[in-house]
């Protein structure tokens, strides 16, 4: 049954550090969970997520929009793009990506991929 639910990433139902550079907030809704990144300046998937997660790449699919900041991805195809701020995404399993610029790159997902690799300690409630 479908149900009117609104959340805010003001007050997440988990938030989560990666190894360092960046942050994660999970909101869970009844159609999915959607994730709001921040990749600081410096931040690589390979770096700060991979070792933990055992891979040298993401596994996961993404599809979402960059709020600011760019970010660099590539596959492992090596086929390669840049997502800067209002761009809308789709990414396949099987990539690197790093934040590009002195700024924050922010990104909200909406592939519900859950568990996200990578938390630095279990989720924790916000």
């Amino acid at each position: 049954m479908s149900v009117l639910e609104t959340k805010s990433f003001e007050s997440p139902d988990e938030s989560r550090d990666f190894v360092a550079k960046g942050r994660l907030e999970v909101l869970h809704l009844e159609a999915g969970s959607v994730r709001r990144s921040t990749y600081e300046p410096g931040w690589r998937w390979s770096e700060h997520v991979g070792p933990l997660a055992g891979s040298a790449t993401c596994q996961l699919a993404h599809f979402g929009v960059v709020l600011s900041g760019s970010q660099g991805v590539r596959m492992d195809d090596g086929a390669e793009i840049v997502l800067h701020a209002g761009d809308v995404f789709t990414i396949p399993p099987g990539h690197d990506g790093w934040a590009i610029g002195d700024e924050p790159c922010v990104v909200v997902d909406f592939s519900g991929n859950d568990p996200f690799a990578g938390a630095a300690a279990p989720p924790t409630p916000s």
